[in-house]
This record gives structure tokens, sequence and C-alpha cells, in this order.
């Protein structure tokens, strides 16, 4: 059975206010989850746009919502010491009675470290970070209150590198996302490189939720689609300037688009592939109604 989660890039042109209206519908839709990536700034160079800091944003879901789990997709391990995001992590769990995931990841934006000082140290080092943070916010989640309400909370991490991220999923990780949609050949590589090296640790890889985020356009109709390809054009920078065809057609190959069926019919080879929840990224954050298609027409079609 697979799901449908929102994903939110809190750094291209949000605001309080339409995040809690955000929050409100996601949750009040019935997605599965709700979450949102961890930038300084826009990820498309767009450095004038609106942001709203991450784990700011994430408190306020855990009181603006009560039911749906949330959390960083994901929170870069470079941006600060993870004993104190484990303490930042463990607040908002209990805010939330319980229902943050720690989305965890290596850091990869080189030009938002520089511009906010931040080290950004070879891909290595990065990746040594992210592997001795695991253990380090376990320890002051069962050692140092306040305690989460689980005892402790789930991790996911974010990525694809085989040799070193799928061993750090295999060892810690309650769920596993890719970036972007991958080709099936890909991506059934990577389940295989992550089932062996669960298999070398003695976990059952079923144990591990997975999929992927990308972007999505839907409509009922075609008039539906290129009204929205319009809009997304003017919101993802590399469809600029774009015919509202062009756009809709670039994104039926690099992402999800169409009707409904047709993004069921997209989905359902992955599905048979193992994904069981593919994070939609959202654009036109007041586009309800691209919200409802998806939950009401997309998601009982690939449950």
């Amino acid at each position: 059975m697979a799901k449908l989660a929102i994903m939110i890039e809190g750094q291209e042109g949000l605001d309080w206010r339409l995040w809690k209206h955000l929050a409100q519908t996601v949750e009040g839709l019935g997605f599965d989850s709700f979450w949102r990536s961890d930038h300084l700034y826009s990820v498309f160079g767009q450095v004038d746009r609106g942001v709203i800091e991450c784990w700011t944003s994430l408190a306020l879901i855990a009181t603006w919502t009560s039911r749906i789990p949330f959390g960083p997709n994901v929170s870069p391990m470079t941006f600060r010491e993870p004993g104190v995001l484990a303490r930042q992590a463990a607040s908002v769990d209990l805010l939330s009675d319980g229902r943050l995931v720690m989305g965890v990841g290596a850091g990869w934006y080189e030009g938002e470290h520089r511009d906010f000082g931040i080290p950004f140290p070879p891909l290595k080092e990065r990746m040594d970070r992210m592997d001795a943070s695991f253990d380090v916010m376990r320890e002051v989640w069962q050692t140092r209150n306040p305690r989460p309400p689980r005892g402790t909370i789930p991790f996911l991490v974010g990525g694809g590198g085989e040799r070193r991220t799928l061993r750090a999923v295999a060892r810690h990780a309650e769920l596993w996302s890719l970036g972007g949609r991958p080709d099936l050949d890909t991506y059934r590589g990577k389940v295989e490189v992550l089932e062996r090296h669960c298999k070398e640790i003695g976990r059952d890889p079923s144990g591990i939720r997975r999929g992927f985020q990308t972007p999505f356009l839907i409509g009922r109709t075609q008039e539906d689609l290129l009204r929205r390809a319009g809009q997304i054009g003017s919101v993802i920078p590399p469809y600029s300037g774009m015919k509202p065809e062009d756009v809709l057609a670039s994104a039926r190959e690099r992402s999800f688009a169409g009707t409904p069926a047709e993004i069921a019919e997209q989905m359902r080879p992955y599905v048979e592939l193992g994904v069981d929840l593919f994070w939609m990224q959202h654009f036109l954050f007041e586009d309800d109604d691209a919200l409802r298609l998806l939950m009401d027409e997309v998601a009982p079609l690939i449950a």
C-alpha cells in the first residue's frame, strides 16, 4: 500500500500565514504526513524570496495540528551541533505528543553555507558528521530531560549515496527518501544496495518506509493542466519563460504530471518496486484544489 505525503519548500516564497494554512489543510485532507526542507534561502538562487525558519515552523506545526506526523526532509547536519538539534527535536516532539520524525542529511548547498558563515567541509567530513550524529541524538533523548514521549524519535535519512548514505539508512532510519523522480532501473538498483546493507547487519529491509520526493502537476482536464503549468512556470526557475504546454511536457518526463488517473499510472511501477510513500512537492501554496485531487482521486488508485 502506497500513501501520499506533502513536501513544502519553505524557502521558496513562504510566509507564516501560508504555513498555517498549509499545515491545517494538509492534515484536514488526510495526507500521510507533512514535511518541509531545511534551507536558509532559495535553492533556485532566488535569494529575495520569503523564507520561514525550519525549526520554528516545525514547532508551529506541532501546535497547529493534532494528528499528522511531520518533520524536516532533511536537516543538514552542518547547520547545528547534533546534541543541540536533539534538544530542539525533543521539544518539538513533546509539543506534538510524539509526532515528529527527525530527518537528517549531510548537507549539499555550498552557497548558503558560505553566505551565512557556516563551515562547509569536504564530503567525507560531512558524511562522518552525519554518521556520528545518530548516536549523539539518541543518547540525548534517552538520558537528558525533557525526553521524547516515545523514548526516542524515528529517523528519516535522505539521499541515495550507495556506500555511505544507504548504509546509514540501513543502520538508523525508519524512513528513506530520495530527491527527484528516479528512473525505474536506478531506483531498483538503489533498493538492491539498501537490501544488501540491511542483510549485513541482520535487519529486515521491509521495516524501512521508502520513496522519493518530486514535484507534481495535476488537473482533471487539459485546460486545468495548462493553467497550473503556467503558474508552476513562474515559481520554478527551470520552467521560467517556457510555454505552458512545454512545462507540462517536461513535467511528465521529470516528475508526476497529468490527470489523477495518469499520475496513478505513473506511480504504479514504483509501488511494484516497494515505494510506499510519495513525497509530493507542492509549490502552488494556495492551490487547495490540487491537494484535494491528490487525496480524493490519486490516493485511492495507489492504496
